[in-house]
């Protein structure tokens, strides 16, 4: 009551906004575990027995002529980092502290910041992952060589911003029904294990497949990838735009969920639900 308000600008208003950001990206990055470097190295250790697991199927069921003339490590990573980008994006913002979190208490905290802090510590995370397990593939076991590098990574950045806008209505449908959110979004990850396309190519699926799968913009995120990373497959039916499209209408809704949610939330809801 007796606090003295300081009238801010809007740049510095701006900057103190990215600092509080900044400390909570990095307190969400390490409450995965109180050592930072094994939260990475859990990470890290998840996307090399994906890649493992997969590379076995493959070579067990003769599938590795499906693929693309080129590195078959290299066209199963191109499909697993951004599955995993995706599904970690969605799980981390539909985790983030809602409105009636004892964090919101705080003055500089909100609910923007919360989400923004979740999306961007999923998507550190994978990144580094990504880099150290590209980098020592290509130093310790054959060169690699990605067609477009930029347009490839824009794809990876992608498929996160689509989980990230995901996970934006899964954590606005949480507080009035949680139980079925969280049902709704193991149902999810565990389709796209399938539905993201990783495991094949758009311009091998006959129309009657391809009508199953071109709904999920994972899917298209995953097969232009492959476009950019190899010099010898263009992808015929899948387009970025329609991804992002997706994710900017998901997040438009998504914010205008949230803010109608914040003005009714109560610390109550938790116990009566």
């Amino acid at each position: 009551m007796f606090q003295q308000r300081h009238q801010r600008s809007s740049l510095s208003s701006f900057i103190a906004m990215n600092e509080v950001v900044f400390h909570s990206v990095v307190r969400s990055v390490r409450s995965k575990h109180n050592n930072a470097f094994l939260a990475l190295a859990t990470n890290l250790l998840q996307s090399v027995l994906f890649v493992l697991a997969f590379y076995a199927m493959f070579s067990l069921l003769g599938m590795r002529a499906a693929a693309i003339r080129g590195d078959f490590l290299l066209y199963m990573m191109s499909g697993i980092f951004l599955f995993l980008t995706h599904t970690k994006a969605v799980a981390a913002v539909s985790g983030a502290e809602g409105p009636s979190s004892p964090m919101m208490q705080h003055a500089p905290m909100n609910t923007i910041v919360a989400i923004l802090s979740a999306a961007i510590g999923s998507l550190y995370i994978q990144v580094l992952s990504m880099f150290i397990i590209l980098f020592v593939y290509h130093v310790a076991f054959t060169p690699i060589e990605i067609d477009q590098p930029i347009a490839a990574f824009g794809m990876v950045l992608l498929s996160w911003l689509t989980g990230a806008a995901v996970g934006l209505i899964l954590l606005v449908l949480k507080p009035w029904s949680p139980g079925t959110v969280g049902i709704v979004s193991l149902i999810y990850q565990r389709a796209n294990m399938i539905a993201s396309g990783k495991m094949f190519l758009a311009n091998t699926l006959p129309s009657f497949m391809l009508a199953m799968f071109d709904w999920n913009p994972l899917f298209h995120c995953i097969d232009q990838s492959r476009g950019f990373v190899f010099i010898n497959y263009n992808p015929h039916f899948s387009n970025w735009q329609y991804a992002c499209w997706v994710a900017l209408v998901l997040i438009m809704i998504g914010l205008m969920g949230e803010f109608y949610t914040r003005r009714r939330a109560s610390i109550s809801w938790g116990a009566k639900r």
